[in-house]
């Protein structure tokens, strides 16, 4: 699925918390792109300036409150006027407030605003009191209700930042009458709390959460009419696959009026959740603007409309969102508006129609859960947690402003805590990151390009660490066999240029130039220079210290790092051109995977492919592999337990902070076929600034994207997808294999591990606890290990005694059964 712009504000499944917003329109060919300038400032900053126009504007409608009613747990009336009513007046300086005359009543507190109708509901706006801080909501929950009684579970829960911007609380669009947010804690811990000026609903932005193609096969399309004298706009050519066909409404002779109707025909009753309109290749005419559609059963009775609304004037791809999903055969569209009010006429070039995902074919999302500030960079850490951070602000960048806004997640109980880091002197927005070997967390440059910071999640402590010889900002990082970290290009930051290679020593906490490591070989042919040709590398460790850069430059290099170091050729990546802005990840030993990208930063169109790079000793042999159902760059890509990996997001026509022509469909590559296969669609784009993250679970955290300021693509927020090896056909959990009794939280390279199980297993897997920023995380790794049975319920396990193999770090234990389904991970240090 793709989508034209963007929305801004995790966690449901297995372990105690899990689980899993804009109007544009998501479809599932690549739709026209962004315009790339002509927007309002949205930072402060020398390196972007810009966000594009449509970063400025709200993918997802506002909903018109007329008519609305709004209920609260308790309400202050005695010592001011804070009726919950006041959320609702369009009065910014009027709001309501807990009661605290006389009792002072604790939290929680919940407000509920009845539509009194029932809508495609995307998120809900909160702006904070506009007369001091009391009250101002922290941790929160939304959920939705059809009838005011029955509420299910929580479609949203987060924790929001302690200041008076107004925040957009996204979850995944659905049908509903009623809409709460229950506070449960106040964002400064001033007191039991809570207060509101203003709330606000979003509409259907176009985004379907967990829904896939339906297949056409056998679908007939019939319309009120269709122009078949100057032209071939029969309504069949909506399901001909062909994007440069269309049906037309008739208008030879005397143009027929609107409203026009076009009916498809599935011939088999299936599930419908969504309709995905595509307008025309050529020209403007007749896009369509105001809808409405409606279905049936039988093609004659058609019921109360699912969908209503209004599609912007461009040529973007578009969905409507139905209120409920419908069991039927027919789907009608209704036309009522031009969108341009050019004239009686209505076009479309394609239409498809989604539904509900398979769990065990196609995976689910949890909940939308909030963080109080857009997750720009991540990292994996023992004890079930998730780092996260931006920069000097929660939404936006600029400058080297000397601290940065952090947060962490704890996966057992879905909290998530802030924190701003002052005392390193670094903001760590777009850093270089490797997870050191003894598992703590070394961040480099960004907007102080010069600085380098450790995170030690051992204390949950930051500290500085010698400066780099060469300031950078969008460097590439990796740990090196020997336990150095190495870092190389990062124009973005400081003066660009020839970035060359330097080494960062764990003993002695200083860094070593490598003037023999030129990052010139190693950059793409960007129009925009070294600024952004050095990039984002693509870099993979190797035995003896050495790293191959794999991309995102067509030419790959042999790395050296002893002495004054080296960079040799080390072939083409087969017959790939520059692929700035995809990424690679190692899901073998020895084989990685790419993805993706384009041949620019941006403004240039993505590419579907994908290829392998085999590494043995001194030799990379690349080979493409198969395409990917949609271009992509800006995605991030996953490698499984079981060796398969997963892409997220992206953008068919990268444009940093715009949600346009973004791919809400993720894939799954099977590395013994080479295809790639669907996924549930994601409800929140994930482009420039996204991340993903393998979890000890199995599962993985999608989340982030923008960070533009006043911007409507900043993503502040996250979700947890389970992937098909852990669901059933109905979406419950499969049985999965249990490590039970100790694993030792260090060992060495080389040595073995006796571990039980609770039932026998196929085999065990380590896959490096990493890090990800700006679509790129070389840390990831994934090692088959070699295990032999040791008595009932137990192994020896052998950890590879090569340190290319079994880079220094921390890494997620998995033990999969003879079906595929991995365990919950136990942590452990290989240093």
């Amino acid at each position: 699925m793709l989508i034209a712009f963007g929305l801004g504000s995790l966690l449901l499944g297995f372990t105690p918390w899990l689980g899993v917003a804009s109007p544009a329109a998501a479809g599932r060919a690549p739709a026209p792109r962004p315009t790339p300038t002509d927007g309002k400032a949205a930072m402060q900053s020398p390196h972007h300036g810009i966000a594009p126009a449509n970063a400025m504007e709200p993918m997802a409608p506002v909903l018109d409150r007329t008519g609305w009613t709004a209920a609260a747990s308790d309400e202050e009336t005695v010592a001011e006027n804070g009726r919950a009513a006041n959320v609702l007046d369009g009065d910014a300086n009027t709001m309501w407030h807990s009661g605290y005359a006389g009792t002072l009543l604790p939290l929680p507190h919940t407000i509920t605003v009845d539509m009194h109708r029932t809508a495609v509901v995307s998120a809900l706006v909160y702006r904070p009191r506009a007369s001091g801080a009391n009250g101002r909501v922290g941790e929160y929950v939304i959920s939705i209700s059809t009838d005011g009684q029955n509420w299910g579970s929580p479609v949203a829960t987060g924790t929001l930042a302690d200041d008076a911007a107004t925040k957009t609380l996204g979850f995944a669009p659905q049908g509903a009458r009623f809409v709460r947010l229950t506070a449960l804690t106040e964002a400064g811990n001033r007191g039991p709390w809570t207060s509101a000026a203003e709330i606000n609903l979003l509409g259907d932005p176009g985004t379907p959460a967990a829904t896939v193609d339906l297949p056409r096969t056998g679908w007939t399309a019939a319309a009120s009419d269709e122009e078949t004298v100057a032209e071939n706009g029969r309504a069949a050519n909506v399901l001909d696959g062909d994007a440069n066909t269309m049906w037309h409404s008739r208008y030879a002779g005397t143009p027929l009026p609107l409203p026009h109707t076009i009916t498809i025909d599935m011939h088999r009753t299936a599930a419908v959740s969504a309709l995905v309109y595509h307008p025309r290749a050529s020209g403007a005419n007749g896009r369509a603007g105001g809808y409405t559609i409606t279905t049936s059963t039988n093609g004659t009775t058609f019921g109360t409309p699912v969908a209503v609304g209004t599609w912007r004037d461009d040529d973007t791809v578009k969905t409507a969102t139905f209120i409920r999903t419908e069991n039927v055969r027919f789907v009608r569209l209704t036309v009522t508006t031009e969108a341009g009010n050019r004239g009686p006429w209505t076009s479309a070039s394609e239409i498809r129609l989604s539904g509900p995902a398979s769990p065990a074919v196609h995976g689910s999302w949890g909940k939308i859960t909030g963080f109080p500030l857009v997750p720009v960079a991540t990292a994996v850490l023992p004890g079930d947690k998730l780092l996260a951070w931006s920069a000097y602000a929660v939404d936006r960048f600029g400058g080297s402003n000397g601290y940065t806004q952090t947060a962490i997640l704890d996966l057992k109980t879905g909290k998530v805590t802030q924190r701003r880091i002052d005392n390193t002197g670094h903001d760590m927005f777009c850093p270089g990151i490797a997870m050191l070997a003894d598992g703590r967390v070394l961040v480099t440059g960004g907007s102080n390009a010069e600085k380098a910071s450790i995170y030690d999640p051992a204390t949950d402590q930051w500290s500085a660490t010698t400066s780099m010889n060469i300031a950078r900002g969008y460097q590439a990082m990796t740990l090196l066999s020997t336990g150095e970290a190495f870092v190389l290009g990062g124009s973005w930051s400081g003066t660009p240029g020839d970035k060359a290679g330097e080494v960062w020593s764990p003993d002695t906490r200083t860094w070593r130039k490598l003037p023999g490591v030129s990052a010139l070989p190693a950059m793409t042919a960007d129009p925009a220079g070294a600024y952004r040709a050095d990039n984002h590398m693509w870099l993979h460790a190797t035995s003896g210290g050495k790293v191959l850069q794999l991309g995102p430059g067509r030419q790959m290099n042999w790395i050296t790092t002893g002495g004054q170091g080296s960079i040799t050729a080390a072939g083409t990546r087969a017959d790939s051109p520059d692929a700035m802005t995809g990424n690679a990840v190692a899901y073998d030993i020895g084989k990685l995977l790419t993805l993706g990208g384009s041949p620019a930063y941006e403004n240039t169109p993505a590419t579907r492919r994908a290829y392998t790079v085999s590494v043995t000793g001194s030799q990379a042999e690349a080979a493409r592999t198969g395409d990917m159902e949609y271009a992509r760059a800006f995605s991030n890509s996953v490698v499984l337990p079981d060796g398969k990996v997963i892409v997220f997001g992206g953008q068919s026509y990268p444009v940093p902070f715009s949600d346009a022509t973004s791919v809400l469909t993720p894939e799954l590559w099977d590395p013994s076929t080479g295809a790639f296969t669907p996924l549930a669609t994601m409800a929140i784009p994930r482009n420039y600034h996204s991340v993903a993250n393998l979890l000890p679970d199995g599962r993985i955290f999608s989340g982030g994207g923008g960070l533009c300021g006043d911007c409507a693509t900043n993503h502040a927020d996250g979700a947890v997808f389970t992937p098909p090896y852990l669901l059933n056909a109905d979406g419950s959990p499969k049985p999965r294999p249990v490590i039970t009794g100790d694993v030792p939280a260090r060992t060495a390279p080389g040595t073995s591990l006796t571990v039980t199980t609770q039932a026998p297993v196929a085999s065990f897997v380590l896959v490096r606890a990493a890090a990800a920023t700006h679509s790129t995380d070389n840390d990831q790794r994934r090692v088959p290990l070699v295990s032999t049975p040791a008595g009932t319920g137990a192994y020896t396990v052998s950890v590879p005694s090569d340190t290319g193999v079994v880079l220094p770090g921390t890494y997620m234990l998995f033990a999969i059964d003879a079906q595929g389904v991995p365990s919950i991970a136990r942590f452990v240090t290989v240093s």
